[in-house]
């Protein structure tokens, strides 16, 4: 099992509009994305962002269908641009050794599909494509 987690930080100028349709693009994707078992978005409370995001995937074949459904890439495209600050983590009760690898060439592939979107990414942590081990 794992749990998908992203935290996000608005930028001071965006558009309260867009950030509404962003944020219905992550609850679109939860009710849509076959891969998805649960999913939660819902102001953050207690850190340093404002929005948060866990979807449930039940393995890596999962999370790959969750990362490259019409949805996501919806909400890739409308919270990208209003992002002042992202974080991406997994918690999973898979001990595998290379699971942390994996979920990281997962991300790498899915954005080598699309470089722009990429470079549209807010500095960022956690096991996002920024974190994996050819890019510090």
């Amino acid at each position: 099992m794992i749990y998908h987690g992203n935290r996000i930080k608005i930028r001071d100028d965006a558009d309260p509009g867009l950030v509404a349709q962003a944020l219905d693009a992550l609850r679109e994707q939860g009710r849509v994305i076959p891969a998805v078992t649960a999913f939660i978005v819902g102001r953050e409370y207690g850190g340093d962002f404002d929005w948060g995001a866990v979807f449930v995937l039940e393995d890596l074949d999962g999370y790959w269908e969750y990362l490259n459904h019409p949805a996501h890439a919806r909400s890739e495209r409308l919270g990208i641009p209003l992002m002042a600050r992202f974080e991406a983590y997994d918690i999973t009760d898979d001990d595998s050794p290379d699971f942390a690898a994996r979920v990281a060439a997962l991300q790498k592939r899915h954005y080598e599909t699309d470089p722009e979107l990429l470079a549209a990414m807010p500095s960022d942590t956690g096991t996002s494509v920024h974190r994996t081990p050819d890019k510090p």
